[in-house]
């Protein structure tokens, strides 16, 4: 029993020791070390990577500088615009040519004063106006093959804006210059009647009016004059030529007018009295408005019950 108490004694007292040295311990200063026992900073390979990693960044920096430079040299940047595009107050100035792949929307388009506007475009050319709702009012294209209007009224003036010079509408189609000119080989078709107060051909072309299928019909309120200046005048058809004057008379005036293959009427009953040799001869009328030659005599030898005009 007494062992056993000694021995606990001696253990608390080792205990007791242990603890006092390891708080004497803590309060002990360390001591300090200078700069070259002690290093601070990176160290090996992290620092290798770190300054790789500044140079890097350094070259792209200055790559973007340059590349930055460049396209402001090529594209001309300026404080007024950039190429050939300038902004004024009163719009915007393109010089040279531009390409646009969206619509374009603008008030006006004009080109310099020593210079021409030209569109151009691979497939058509297409003008819209829309009123401001946005619906289309009208619409110009041209194409490869041809030129098309698509509005109420087109209307074509002069050079002054002044004097109009064709329009054209749902109703009519106007042309109001002093004189219309056709220079085709085949002349101009109309598939319809035709309304003008003169045509006349070039002094030094023929004038030919003439329907292949169907008929030729001339009228005129106060008459019609048919009259050539110099050279014959031929009027021919196929089956009926009929001058037809309501109130008036038709007046034929020439030096010398020819109707060519007239049928010859005889004058008497007899066939045989007619003679074939006749020098001369009358131009008879029937009462249907026929014409026929009769021997000519002293007196006339029309007649109104004439084998012709009995036939006709």
């Amino acid at each position: 029993m007494e062992q056993s108490d000694s021995l606990d004694i001696e253990s608390l007292k080792v205990t007791q020791e242990r603890f006092v040295l390891a708080s004497q311990s803590l309060h002990l200063q360390r001591p300090a070390c200078d700069a070259a026992a002690c290093p601070v900073g990176l160290y090996g390979w992290r620092k290798r990577c770190l300054y790789f990693f500044l140079l890097l960044l350094l070259v792209t920096m200055i790559v973007n500088l340059a590349l930055t430079v460049w396209i402001i040299k090529v594209m001309k940047f300026s404080v007024d615009g950039m190429g050939g595009l300038r902004l004024n107050n009163d719009g915007i100035r393109l010089e040279g040519v531009s390409e646009f792949l969206l619509p374009l929307y603008v008030n006006e388009i004009q080109s310099r004063r020593d210079s021409s506007l030209v569109l151009r475009s691979e497939k058509n050319i297409t003008l819209n106006a829309r009123n401001g709702r946005g619906q289309m009012t009208g619409q110009l294209t041209v194409g490869p093959d041809a030129v098309e209007a698509q509005c109420q009224r087109l209307a074509v003036r002069s050079s002054d804006g002044g004097r109009l010079l064709f329009t054209a509408d749902d109703g009519e189609v106007i042309m109001a210059t002093e004189k219309f000119t056709v220079t085709g080989s085949e002349g101009a078709v109309f598939g319809h009647s035709v309304e003008t107060p003169q045509i006349r051909a070039r002094p030094s072309e023929d004038l030919r009016l003439e329907s292949p299928t169907r008929t030729l019909s001339m009228e005129a309120p106060r008459g019609v004059e048919v009259s050539a200046a110099k050279g014959p005048l031929q009027v021919r058809g196929r089956k009926d030529l009929r001058l037809e004057s309501t109130d008036g008379e038709i007046l034929l005036d020439a030096t010398s007018i020819q109707l060519g293959h007239l049928p010859l009427g005889v004058f008497t009953t007899t066939a045989g009295r007619a003679s074939q040799e006749q020098p001369a001869y009358e131009v008879c009328v029937c009462p249907s408005g026929k014409l026929y030659l009769s021997p000519a005599e002293r007196a006339s030898t029309c007649q109104a019950m004439s084998s012709i005009c009995l036939w006709s």
